[in-house]
């Protein structure tokens, strides 16, 4: 007689099997025994199993499924902030967990963004503050989140860009997906000085993300004999936004609306930021050629591109044998200016520079399609991934784990976020107050419950000195100088500043 018990056990209720076999009991055979002795038996043998005494568990880890996406600021459909943004599977994705309404960056540039997010360590330990800061000379392969997951066992799997320029340490991989192609011709060149954009030639094969989410897709659809962490390294929305015609199609240049500004918003910013702002700069050319609107509608036309890639990704997961173990976590590495507060691209501590998706999927822990509304960064990444996969959190990581808001996202928090552009730049974040210190002592704050666009620049009124004061112990007390030098393999590593 063959028995299989199945035990509903780990994330995601991941099956686990306990077979008994009982052939003779007493020297008589199985079949010698009435129904009732046979049922009798059967609860004194999974009785013993699942005490332990003969029980094996096949329980394994959950897989990760990582994808990291490049410039994508809040217009995505469920944040609310931009009403004709079209992202169908990113909310799609929403809803199966936990989205984070007020998620913000560690840094508001590529590189030190993913450097903090990916090592654990802030832009002021590390000295990585800036694209031209090479993050080969601050960290090394032993504190990458993926090296940390391809020692504790998994499989580690990846394809575009995750770390700045790449997919980083070579050493941190299992497989990669190889070299991206080229580009598709570009019909039409549609720029407007720095700001890129055009119609591609052909579909979405000219486009590398569509090969990135071809290599992630053929993994999920194969058995693998250890837990996997699969990268989607996704370029857009970066630049240059160069699509197909059909995707600027769904967004008729007539129907287009512009973020919303206001005259002389710049007045109440100090120098310190007036001179991130360079509002004389990217912002003067597109509103001096008159084709702002076009920016916008390119912009969109790229978001909802990247959104049709996420769903092939998410389609395969679902049709995968990994669904039911498998942790998604969705993240932009910054936010994105278009023309808001006279200034485009990142580069800046404002909302919209530091403001980006965060979505969490983790089977049996995530409540479906709830939105948490407190303030965190990304700094939370690395630690809560540790907590979900039980693996044990490494000594240099000072991030906190979000793992209770991911159970209960209605839970009292009282972290802020902290963002940093250069050294001893930072801004503090919480439900309602962002407060921005620059290194040379200028200050902005900004009250969010009555002022969600930082329009009024509060920090020199008397009356919420109080509010600074609050505020101000959150601010980093660790400001290393600039990363500079050679990287951990010996070889020169330089890179413009605020290069794209």
């Amino acid at each position: 007689m063959n028995v299989r018990l199945n035990q509903s056990l780990g994330i995601g209720g991941t099956p686990t099997y306990i077979e008994i076999k009982a052939y003779t009991l007493g020297g008589l055979n199985a079949k010698d025994f009435s129904m009732k002795s046979i049922f009798a038996t059967l609860l004194l043998f999974s009785g013993i199993a699942l005490l332990g005494s003969t029980a094996v568990s096949d329980e394994r880890p959950p897989n990760v499924v990582f994808i990291a996406v490049d410039d994508l600021n809040h217009w995505v459909g469920h944040l609310g902030r931009n009403p004709q943004t079209k992202t169908p599977n990113i909310d799609r994705l929403a809803a199966k967990g936990v989205s984070f309404t007020r998620a913000y960056c560690a840094a508001p540039v590529c590189n030190p963004s993913r450097t903090a997010l990916l090592s654990g360590m802030r832009p002021g330990t590390t000295g990585v503050y800036d694209n031209g800061n090479p993050f080969e000379s601050a960290v090394t392969s032993e504190h990458s989140l993926v090296s940390l997951f391809k020692r504790s066992g998994y499989k580690t799997l990846g394809m575009g860009k995750l770390w700045h320029g790449g997919l980083g340490f070579p050493s941190q991989w299992t497989a990669t997906g190889g070299p991206e192609r080229k580009a598709g011709k570009l019909l039409q060149d549609k720029s407007i000085g720095g700001i890129q954009f055009g119609v591609l030639e052909g579909g979405d094969e000219g486009i590398s993300d569509t090969q990135i989410a071809d290599y992630g897709i053929a993994e999920l659809a194969k058995e693998h004999s250890q837990p996997f962490f699969l990268t989607f390294g996704f370029h857009k929305p970066h630049m240059p936004w160069n699509v197909p015609q059909r995707y600027y199609d769904l967004f008729p240049l007539e129907s287009i609306e512009l973020p919303p500004t206001q005259a002389n918003d710049l007045d109440d910013i100090p120098p310190a930021g007036l001179k991130m702002a360079k509002a004389m700069q990217d912002h003067a050319k597109v509103v001096e050629s008159g084709r702002w609107k076009e920016a916008v509608q390119a912009y969109l036309a790229t978001i909802h591109y990247l959104d049709g890639q996420v769903g092939r990704v998410l389609d395969a997961l679902e049709r995968s044998p990994h669904r039911d173990n498998t942790i998604i976590v969705f993240w932009g590495d910054h936010g994105w200016h278009l023309g808001e507060k006279e200034h485009w691209r990142k580069f800046a501590l404002w909302e919209e520079a530091t403001r980006a998706p965060l979505i969490w999927v983790v089977p049996g822990v995530t409540p479906s399609g709830a939105r948490c509304h407190r303030t965190v960064d990304f700094m939370s990444i690395f630690p809560t991934l540790c907590d979900v996969s039980k693996i044990p959190i490494p000594n240099h990581v000072e991030g906190p784990s979000i793992l209770p808001l991911l159970k209960n996202p209605e839970m009292p928090w009282t972290q802020p976020a902290i963002t940093t552009y250069g050294l001893n730049n930072h801004a503090i974040r919480t439900e309602r107050w962002r407060y921005i210190r620059y290194a040379n002592g200028d200050e902005e704050l900004y009250d969010h419950e009555i002022d969600d666009l930082e329009w009024n620049n509060l920090a020199s009124k008397p009356e919420f000195q109080s509010v600074k004061q609050e505020l101000a112990p959150f601010l980093p007390k660790v400001n290393n100088p600039e990363a500079k030098g050679k990287t951990e393999n010996g070889k020169p590593k330089a890179r413009k500043a605020n290069k794209e």
